[in-house]
């Protein structure tokens, strides 16, 4: 005899609503079964009264729905088991949005997912059926959704399944046929996997980005300790300097004072003894007026005879007519002398520690023969240039002078500070500075700092000039050797010093710096052969 699963087929307990096979089978009063969670969803979603799917029969109220335990058990073999999760899915996943069930009733339990298909959004339990039947497995599941209404094309009432990379909007799959159609389109998972990597890449490089920031920030807060720590022994220098100048002049005022006031009583002990002097003259000629005026009135022939001739010269004195007290002429003019010895030793002192400070900023300067002047002449270390007697058949590139004979470092620089050293001893003429990447090289250059040029320049073997705008006159005690450049980015400073003789030249200030600096070397004219020597750039040997 066969048995009962052998006469029957799995189609005979197939839910006419999901197409599976029965879950929790209800049969309703026209006779027709359905699981109870197909046909509960079917009449929540109907705006009409209770109806049957199948045979359209409508129903005054909602009937009571209990499961048919006989059609449940005839159906438990042609059930696909459904397998056990280990763990709720809001254990899973924690983070879903907080979306209530559209099946539960009573206490609404979290939504698992949405279907865009059934527009509903379904708790673990209520999910199972488009976990197990065949046309329910079809539909859209997505996350769960509050507003599945957003997820629908407004137009075709259709899943909003593709992207539109030409109007860069999500479509439908009818939207292709019409006015997206020849659009250039994507599924939404390609595209969002394609938007993902590229948002990946995008935040590798957003945290590359903080990651330089931070390390600038380090940077601006390691240059603020250094700059406090600079100033802090800036400060202590000049303090060291100006009270040592103030020692000196308050020395310089009390050893004048005290010259001055041992002259004057030098003068007034010279003057007591001239007076006393002068006094007992004036007794004695006194005391011989008297004698003779009472010779003048005496009678006796032979007494005023024998006693006129012993009066008759005045006695004897002092020639008191080259004798004079002089005042103290010129005692304050060589105390001032003494003092601005002192003062210069003072500073001078002051910038051999600058000079040695800013030495500390040497940077390696090598000439660049490509922007130098066809006549000039360089070595090949790149450390000397001088003219040469005839000018070379070069390229005339954009970065080569044209017409003056300059030439620029390799070496460019954007910020912080660098320092170099030029040896300019024999030269009756030369130019010394920088100049930025943008400045004129072609024709005749008038070298400013409006045109991009910093620099100062010696002509006719004494005339120094800073060539800002006006042009400068530098008066200097001593002819330099060698001369260093300073350059300090950010403070908008160019200075130039005298290396040997440790003193500062000029300073351009409150410079705006805002392209890469050349170091800029002009050897000028030779005039009868009297300015033939190199320029050469030296080694920094601080001391």
């Amino acid at each position: 005899m066969a048995s009962c699963s052998s006469l029957l087929s799995e189609e005979q307990f197939q839910c006419s609503i999901c197409l599976d096979v029965f879950t929790d089978p209800v049969t309703i009063q026209c006779g027709h079964n359905f699981c109870m969670t197909c046909i509960t969803t079917y009449w929540e979603s109907s705006d009409l009264l209770c109806q049957c799917p199948m045979c359209k029969k409508t129903f005054d109220k909602r009937p009571d729905l209990f499961v048919n335990t006989f059609i449940s058990e005839m159906a438990a073999p042609f059930r696909k088991p459904v397998p056990e999760k280990a763990t709720s899915w809001s254990d899973q996943f924690p983070t879903l949005p907080a979306v209530s069930c559209d099946i539960c009733t009573g206490t609404k339990l979290r939504a698992l997912k949405s279907c865009l298909v059934c527009q509903a959004s379904y708790c673990e339990t209520h999910l199972e059926p488009h976990q197990r039947v065949t046309g329910l497995k079809k539909h859209k599941l997505i996350n769960p959704v509050e507003n599945l209404d957003d997820r629908m094309c407004q137009k075709h009432e259709r899943p909003l399944e593709l992207f539109c990379r030409t109007d860069q909007t999500c479509v439908c799959h009818f939207c292709t046929e019409g006015e997206h159609k020849n659009h250039d389109t994507a599924l939404l998972e390609e595209e969002y996997g394609k938007r993902k990597a590229d948002l990946g890449k995008t935040k590798e490089e957003i945290q590359q980005l903080v990651k330089e920031r931070l390390t600038k920030v380090q940077d601006i807060k390691l240059s603020i300790d250094v700059s406090k720590r600079d100033t802090e022994s800036e400060i202590s220098k000049s303090v060291e300097v100006f009270t040592a100048v103030v020692h000196s002049i308050e020395r310089s005022q009390a050893e004048l004072i005290k010259v001055l006031e041992e002259k004057q009583k030098a003068a007034e002990q010279k003057a007591e003894e001239f007076i006393k002097e002068l006094e007992q003259e004036i007794t004695e000629l006194q005391r011989r007026n008297t004698e003779l005026e009472q010779l003048s009135h005496t009678q006796d022939h032979l007494l005023f005879l024998q006693n006129s001739s012993s009066m008759s010269t005045p006695p004897h004195t002092k020639d008191w007519s080259r004798i004079s007290l002089h005042c103290s002429v010129g005692t304050t003019g060589r105390a001032l002398s003494q003092l601005e010895d002192t003062l210069l030793s003072e500073i001078k002192k002051f910038h051999h520690a600058e000079l040695k400070t800013i030495q500390q900023y040497a940077v390696d300067v090598t000439l660049d023969p490509d922007t130098a002047f066809p006549t000039l002449i360089l070595s090949n270390d790149g450390k000397r240039v001088r003219r040469g007697a005839s000018e070379k058949n070069l390229p005339d590139n954009p970065e080569r002078f044209s017409l003056c004979h300059c030439v620029l470092g390799k070496q460019s620089f954007s910020s912080g500070r660098f320092y170099y050293e030029v040896q300019v001893k024999g030269k009756t003429d030369w130019a010394l500075g920088v100049a930025r990447q943008s400045a004129n090289r072609k024709g005749q250059i008038t070298l400013a700092p409006l045109n991009g040029f910093w620099t100062i320049w010696l002509r006719n073997g004494d005339e120094y000039k800073a060539l800002a705008k006006p042009a400068v006159l530098i008066s200097l005690r001593e002819k330099p050797q060698k001369v260093g450049v300073f350059v300090d980015y950010e403070e908008g400073q160019v200075s130039f010093y005298d290396v040997e003789a440790k003193s500062h030249i000029y300073t351009f200030t409150g410079c705006t710096f805002t392209e890469k600096l050349y170091p800029y070397f002009c050897s000028s004219i030779n005039v009868s052969s009297k300015n033939s020597a190199s320029l050469i750039i030296t080694p920094i040997n601080p001391e």
